[in-house]
């Protein structure tokens, strides 16, 4: 019979289920920026700015989720979380860096996230460049209640 264990590094599943849930919600976002965009300019919309806004989105959408909740939504559904070393919330310098990581770990073609199986605490690229980890909490656990701590 298996025990069920307390919180530990989240897997590449949860991981993966995770970056598709927000994926969407990123998506449908960008999608109402363009959608108000086009009716603005009253036409197509392209270019630098377009670009620079949609990617400034992204990276807004990360910042605010993982430093006031510690999760974003695709986080909680998968019930993962982020903390820093100390198992806190962590900082915006942490989460600039584990942005930077993500885009270098999706860049390699995802090279970054497989890394967690040669490293032998299952850190992935961006969690060893922030000092960051993602934690599965299994129903029954509390993970740490970024609320209190931001408090």
């Amino acid at each position: 019979m298996a025990t069920v264990s307390g919180p530990r590094p989240a897997s590449l599943l949860r991981r993966l289920g995770a970056m598709l849930y927000d994926a969407m919600l990123i998506l449908a976002i960008w999608l109402l920026t363009l959608f108000v965009l086009v009716v603005i300019t009253n036409g197509a919309v392209w270019g630098p700015f377009v670009q620079s806004l949609l990617f400034l989105e992204l990276f807004g959408f990360f910042m605010y989720f993982w430093t006031w909740r510690g999760q974003t939504l695709g986080m909680l559904a998968w019930r993962i979380h982020i903390e820093d070393a100390e198992g806190g919330p962590i900082t915006m310098r942490q989460a600039l860096k584990r942005f930077i990581g993500a885009l270098a770990a999706l860049g390699s073609l995802g090279l970054g996230y497989v890394w967690m199986y040669l490293d032998p605490a299952r850190r992935t690229w961006p969690d060893a460049f922030s000092d960051t980890a993602l934690i599965y909490t299994p129903p029954g656990w509390q993970a740490f209640d970024a609320d209190q701590a931001n408090a």
